[in-house]
């Protein structure tokens, strides 16, 4: 089953709409998380993945969750904190589990030893790309326009809604680069800088995300024309979200591997 819906998961990768960051960001975080890694834990991590590299199944939960087996991941995509809330740990959660939950959830399945192998490769392919939705800002956004779906703005002349231009567009617009010169222009970061980027926990980390959602929203607001300026404003956040992501990625797979 697992073989089949990564065929399937590639083959989709061209007709259906991405989710956070796109392929190429979800490829870069994994990426970074590889070259993190030890030799060691890396050799595990792809003997789980049947032989594959983490970038080669960092999208497959996208296509997955629209599979009826896998339909019930819908929502471990993203939070969404509405203004009102504040923080993630002041919001009311989905009652089907979100992103920060499914994190937690899948760290603790994958090192309790417990799983079947096709088990536990699912769930590893679940992590690589989860990590990388927490950190894309419209994955904590507001309920009330369902993360920036909601929300309509013009983005070089074309309209788009916000999310949409978040998974995407914005990445492709900071810099036309595969995802192996993404990880080797912002992968740069000191030991020292690594080190504090690892630091903390899934709960932590998400709360970085809503807080650049609400400023995302500020700069976004419905009916902006938004280009050259606004990319430039947001080029180094995203370097950075994808670096963190792809840094604290590795950290769980050593914790795990």
């Amino acid at each position: 089953m697992i073989k089949r819906l990564l065929a399937l998961g590639m083959a989709m990768c061209m007709v259906l709409s991405a989710s956070a960051w796109g392929p190429k960001g979800h490829d870069t975080v994994a990426y970074i998380a590889e070259k993190h890694l030890t030799k060691k834990s890396l050799k595990r991590v792809q003997e789980v993945l049947g032989g594959y590299s983490p970038v080669y199944v960092a999208n497959w939960l996208d296509n997955a969750s629209h599979t009826e087996e896998y339909a019930h991941t819908k929502t471990w995509h993203y939070v969404n904190v509405d203004p009102t809330e504040g923080c993630y740990v002041n919001s009311v959660k989905e009652a089907k589990g979100d992103v920060v939950v499914a994190i937690n959830t899948i760290v603790e399945h994958l090192k309790s030893g417990e799983l079947t192998r096709d088990e536990e490769r699912a769930e590893l392919m679940m992590l690589i790309h989860l990590v990388g939705d927490m950190h894309c800002p419209m994955h904590a956004g507001y309920k009330s326009d369902r993360g920036g779906n909601g929300t309509k703005v013009t983005y070089f002349g074309k309209q788009r809604k916000l999310h949409a231009v978040w998974d995407s567009d914005i990445v492709e617009s900071a810099h036309r680069w595969s995802y192996s010169e993404w990880q080797e222009q912002v992968d740069r970061a000191t030991k020292k800088e690594q080190k504090a980027m690892a630091q903390g926990t899934p709960n932590d980390w998400i709360e970085e995300s809503v807080a650049l959602a609400r400023d995302v929203y500020e700069r976004s607001t419905t009916g902006e024309n938004l280009s050259y300026d606004y990319v430039a404003h947001y080029t180094p956040i995203i370097e950075q979200q994808l670096l963190k992501a792809g840094i604290r990625l590795a950290t769980l797979l050593e914790e795990i591997y």
